[in-house]
């Protein structure tokens, strides 16, 4: 059943998700030297995936002011991944609506090259995807990448995400290539986290 949503800026969000190892929380500007870094060091890896590797930092400034105003419409959801122990910016994920009247989702993330292998982005989409179930009333969840990112695709597959397909040579590649997509998605009838312990 259709739940159509008239005002989505008054929905009640958070001030942060804490997990384990990970805090979720909006960005702020006050992100920028963070998040500057967490670029720099990794854009080798960035750069094949992501079209913002080699961005200005004006356009960083932008991109976060922009943000912050998609948060307070709820365009879009953007967070910085904040490492527990150390209380820095490793990463960025965003919650990006495709539907409220429906409550169709779609995550997207990157994390540091210096904080990957540690099993902080598999707690980071945990963490949005419940909050998207749970307290957004969400239908669907969706997690698409480039078919060439095994290091992106392995999250969803790691967490129980159903791999519905790929689209073939759906979009542009930062390089230019035409490239093939991988779509997972969770829905609100799925078993959560069949392949994690309780």
């Amino acid at each position: 059943m259709i739940n159509p949503v008239r005002y989505p800026s008054q929905i009640p969000l958070f001030d942060a998700l804490r997990g384990d190892r990970v805090i979720l929380r909006p960005h702020t500007p006050d992100d920028f030297d963070e998040l500057w870094d967490a670029i720099q060091v990794s854009r080798d890896e960035l750069r094949p995936w992501l079209p913002f590797a080699d961005q200005s930092p004006d356009e960083l400034r932008d991109w976060l002011a922009k943000v912050s105003a998609k948060w307070i419409t709820r365009e879009m959801l953007g967070m910085g991944i904040v490492e527990r122990a150390s209380g820095r910016l490793i990463g960025d994920i965003g919650l990006m609506v495709h539907s409220w009247d429906i409550r169709s989702f779609e995550i997207g993330y990157w994390l540091a090259t210096n904080a990957a292998g540690h099993g902080y982005m598999s707690e980071a989409v945990r963490l949005i995807t419940d909050f998207a179930f749970d307290h957004l009333d969400a239908q669907r969840v969706m997690i698409r990448c480039d078919a060439l990112n095994a290091r992106s695709a392995a999250v969803p597959t790691r967490l129980g995400f159903t791999f519905e397909g790929r689209t073939r040579r759906d979009f542009a590649s930062p390089d230019g290539h035409i490239r093939d997509t991988l779509v997972f998605s969770m829905i609100r009838d799925d078993p959560r986290w069949p392949n994690q312990p309780a």
